[in-house]
């Protein structure tokens, strides 16, 4: 019986890196699975004096797209020595007969993901505020990045990028709808009618986030990962997504999302976030409401489309039977960052 975790053959990676990477691995193959991702497959690989990270889209999916392991493998080969910290790749494999679908391979960072309000507690303040401006530094880093310089011009399409979002993320809300949501329309509704302009075109991850990094014992960023929403847009996206993720989600109880960022954690406010990214990126952050109000908007779609698969028995899992339950006030709370309430009245 083999030990090999779901969706990963470790004798067929083995056969083929010794086929097209002849040296990089030394003896038979180990790999488990790394817990906490959402979306793609992250296993660590060991050949008993190496160790890597291999990602592959999750089991059974269907549009490749969704799932770019090229996408991913292309943008941080193309950041490294910026300034940005992101691990250093491999390989990238494409060829989905390998192991069942296509995969990269990158370097193992060392360090905490930080997830749950445990993890938080012992930081202290002090440590903590380090993290926060650090994590915060390395955004605006990243969106500092010119895409030409590093080889990612057209890496996409800047122009459009918000009207493309908002149009995407109402597809999926109705696609998923099973239930009248009080505060849907509205929402969107509102932000289609007050979409900004972009000031820059950047690389912007698409869901930058604390558990999304690793963080090393220096208590700095040490590396970003799950780039696999990566493309070239307007840089506030990620910063408006990043605040509804850093302290809104964790004052919604309803939802059940772990994080480490909660009423009573030692990490500072979103608005500190905010003042010190503004200081770095030179970026003008009034508008910045609009981008935090659509964070809301993605997030409550997100969270829908779970609860709709929950209903027609298409998850396994904890959780996914109270997911539900946060979609309206992740709507009122994206409603109220523009002044309004579900009902259509004003302040």
């Amino acid at each position: 019986m083999s030990d090999d975790p779901p969706g990963l053959d470790t004798g067929r990676l083995r056969a083929y890196l010794d086929r097209e990477h002849p040296g990089f691995a030394d003896g038979p193959l180990r790999a488990e699975v790394i817990a906490g991702g959402r979306s793609n497959l992250t296993y660590t690989v060991t050949d008993g004096r190496g160790r890597w990270v291999l990602r592959r889209p999750p089991l059974g999916h269907v549009l490749a797209t969704a799932h770019d392991m090229g996408r991913e493998y292309r943008v941080m080969g193309a950041l490294a020595g910026s300034p940005v910290p992101v691990p250093r790749v491999h390989l990238h494999c494409p060829d989905p007969e390998v192991i069942g679908a296509p995969f990269y391979v990158m370097e193992l960072v060392e360090g905490a993901v930080l997830r749950t309000p445990e993890q938080a507690v012992p930081l202290g303040r002090a440590r903590a505020e380090h993290i926060a401006r650090d994590l915060s530094d390395v955004l605006a880093a990243l969106h500092s990045v010119p895409p030409a310089e590093v080889g990612l011009a057209d890496f996409g399409r800047p122009d459009g990028y918000l009207h493309r979002q908002l149009a995407r993320w109402r597809k999926q809300l109705d696609a998923s709808r099973s239930r009248p949501l009080a505060g849907a329309d509205e929402l969107a509704g509102l932000l289609a009618g007050a979409v900004p302009q972009a000031q820059r075109a950047a690389v912007v991850h698409g869901d930058f986030r604390l558990d999304n990094c690793v963080v090393g014992p220096d208590d700095t960023v040490a590396a970003v990962l799950d780039w696999e929403m990566s493309t070239l847009g307007d840089p506030l996206a990620d910063l408006g997504l990043l605040c509804v993720y850093w302290d809104r989600v964790g004052a919604l109880p309803v939802l059940p999302l772990d994080t480490a960022v909660t009423p009573g954690s030692p990490f500072p406010s979103s608005e500190r976030l905010v003042e010190w990214y503004a200081a770095s990126s030179g970026l003008d952050l009034a508008p910045l409401p609009w981008y935090v109000a659509f964070g809301h908007f993605k997030l409550a779609v997100i969270s829908e489309g779970i609860h709709f698969r929950h209903i027609h028995g298409q998850t396994v899992g904890e959780g996914f039977d109270r997911i539900g339950a946060g979609v309206e006030p992740l709507l009122a709370a994206g409603l109220a960052t523009l002044g309004h309430r579900p009902d259509g009245a004003g302040r």
